[in-house]
């Protein structure tokens, strides 16, 4: 069976300031490691004059890749505490890049640990985090007098409608876990007393908004 894993809903970047120094974190879903690599060099050259571009990945659906670079702020204060975001809130195959535009005040040892991840902490939040789980597709069809009722259930049971066709016929296609497929088809047979055409398909990801506290700094 697949392994359910966390990861960044959508890509994007968002912006803070700190005593007149501007974040600016970049984060972006990445497979391998050859697209961190790609991300990390088109920010590092859409910021070229930044005054830092540190980032942070993990790749694989037990971190089995980690990197971060500092580059050129004090060894500690950048890269490690954007990778530690990272890990403290299980997200898999992220890359964040986080640019600095010095504006004039250090930060000091402490205040740059916080101002990087926070940084990455503020893009998750702002971003979102997703479960990604494998899921069985199942086509359900039926008359429409009992769409009502298939519609009332499926909610009740929080089951997942990915799609729904209306032609002589109502075609409704759900997602449920990979061992929850028998219990939940002979539910439906049983609600409807067998008046519904059920075909199981295949087993994706699906993903499922998942926000059960702010992301960890």
């Amino acid at each position: 069976m697949d392994k359910p894993y966390l990861t960044l809903k959508e890509d994007g970047s968002i912006e803070i300031i700190i005593k007149k120094s501007q974040f600016i974190c970049n984060i972006a879903r990445t497979e391998s490691e050859e697209q961190a690599r790609a991300f990390i060099d088109e920010i590092k050259t859409k910021h070229r004059k930044a005054t830092h571009n540190c980032f942070a990945y993990t790749l694989g659906l037990n971190d089995e890749i980690q990197r971060e670079s500092d580059n050129g702020e004090p060894s500690g204060t950048a890269g490690v505490p954007m990778l530690d975001v990272l890990k403290k809130n299980q997200v898999h195959n992220v890359t964040a890049v986080v640019t600095r535009y010095f504006g004039g005040i250090k930060l000091g040892t402490g205040g740059l640990i916080r101002a990087y991840g926070g940084a990455v902490a503020q893009a998750l939040k702002e971003l979102g985090i997703v479960k990604r789980v494998v899921q069985t597709e199942i086509s359900l069809t039926l008359a429409y007098p009992l769409h009502g009722k298939l519609q009332n259930f499926l909610e009740g049971e929080e089951i997942a409608l990915l799609n729904t066709n209306y032609t002589d016929q109502v075609e409704v296609v759900i997602a449920v876990e990979q061992d929850q497929v028998d219990n939940i088809t002979n539910k439906i047979i049983d609600l409807l007393n067998g008046k519904i055409a059920i075909n199981v398909g295949e087993n994706r990801y699906h993903e499922i908004d998942f926000d059960p506290h702010q992301p960890s700094a």
